[in-house]
């Protein structure tokens, strides 16, 4: 287990942000009419009341891309110790978590602006390391 003795932090936080990512983009593939339902509510006052189909779409492909890169950067991680698509795929997660914390703020849904916080965090903690 050479691999995470060299990358263990890397991994872990890739790992964590693998599963939260792709769990909720299968999410909305299985379920994309309950989470239009549901997203369209928490943004019924709004600006976002009319864009929710269009931007729930936005997030789910970054959130499947993002995955993606963060998967095949484990892959890459443990087979040559080359992070740059790692890297990619943890930088498309801080970006996919601002625009949450966007549309959380402009939903005035300020606990849960917060509750994403967490994950900003983690996220910029594996943006850190895997720029070292």
């Amino acid at each position: 287990m050479k691999f995470l003795s060299n990358y263990p932090t890397e991994v872990l936080i890739l790992f964590f942000l693998i599963v939260t990512f792709v769990q909720s983009g299968i999410d909305k593939l299985l379920d994309w009419k309950g989470n239009v339902s549901f997203i369209s509510d928490h943004f019924k006052n709004s600006p976002l009341k009319n864009s929710v189909p269009i931007l729930l779409g936005v997030i789910l492909i970054l959130e499947i891309i993002a995955g993606g890169l963060m998967i095949f950067g484990v892959y890459q991680l443990y087979t040559s110790g080359v992070k740059e698509i790692a890297l990619l795929g943890i930088e498309l997660c801080a970006v996919v978590l601002i625009f949450l914390l966007i549309g959380q703020r402009l939903a005035k849904d300020y606990a849960g602006a917060m509750s994403l916080a967490v994950y900003f965090l983690i996220t910029l903690l594996g943006v850190y390391l895997l720029n070292s």
